[in-house]
């Protein structure tokens, strides 16, 4: 296994400042996506703003040959959902947006759910337990704790309210490279695992299911679905181990309390 890039004070102020960016966007998409706009629509205004306004890269595109700036996960896609010109939000929908965005030769990645229109109680549900789940990873970011806590923190909030974690797909370490070590379960064993030290920097992303864990990729190569066409939800977010706790790099302008 490569080993854990560990990020100096220097390169994580560079981290830092992709990740500000990278919440901007959010902040910049929450005025368009609603009923109506295509998934195409929302990766273009995302190219734009992050090309064109924050003078930024988006990472995600031409990566491992990904055509699109965003993933667009829409309902029972669990992840890596492909933008098209013909797919309209409804009311009733819910989807992740999923977006990298690099400056400074530094990566950020981080995605949001959104509920469009009336949602159901039981969507909304999954929605904000998800959200909470992976907070409950975050909490437990700090030095010598290690990510089977982690794990085991989200897996078990998600189980406790009735729904499973994916386990095909999972966080990472990020920095120059969109994917490093280590690899982050969102499910797994307390004091297990690979000790978290200061300077490490990975993303947390549960996917979580409102029915079973199971998931399939289509043939498009890159959507995944649950099995039993029931909802999914992620959020993600970029975290830097601290000397006394976490950072979360990406945090977004409605998060900050």
């Amino acid at each position: 296994m490569a080993s854990v890039k560990l990020k100096s004070s220097e390169e994580l102020s560079v981290m830092r400042e992709s990740g500000r960016l990278l919440a901007m966007v959010f902040d910049y998409l929450d005025r368009s996506i609603g009923v109506g706009i295509s998934t195409m629509e929302i990766n273009n205004l995302a190219e734009r703003y992050i090309t064109e306004e924050l003078n930024a890269r988006p990472a995600s595109k031409g990566q491992y040959g990904y055509q699109y700036v965003l993933n667009s996960s829409v309902n029972r896609v669990v992840c890596h959902g492909i933008p098209s010109t013909t797919q309209m939000l409804k009311s009733g929908d819910i989807i992740n947006v999923d977006i990298t965005l690099e400056q400074g030769g530094f990566i950020a990645d981080s995605s949001k759910m959104y509920m469009i229109g009336n949602v159901t109680p039981t969507a909304k549900r999954l929605v904000e337990k998800t959200y909470e789940a992976m907070w409950e990873g975050i909490r437990c970011v700090k030095p010598g704790a290690t990510l089977g806590d982690i794990g085991h923190a989200i897996q078990s909030h998600a189980q406790k309210h009735g729904y499973s974690v994916v386990r095909e797909y999972c966080g990472h370490g990020i920095g120059r490279e969109m994917h490093e070590e280590p690899q982050v379960l969102h499910y797994g064993q307390a004091g297990k695992g690979l000790a978290l030290k200061e300077g490490m920097v990975f993303t947390i992303e549960p996917m979580i299911n409102q029915g079973k864990a199971k998931v399939k990729l289509k043939k498009d190569g890159w959507t995944v679905v649950t099995s039993d066409k029931k909802l999914s939800a992620q959020w993600e977010h970029t975290i830097a181990v601290t000397s006394d706790g976490y950072e979360v790099l990406t945090l977004r302008a409605e998060e900050r309390t």
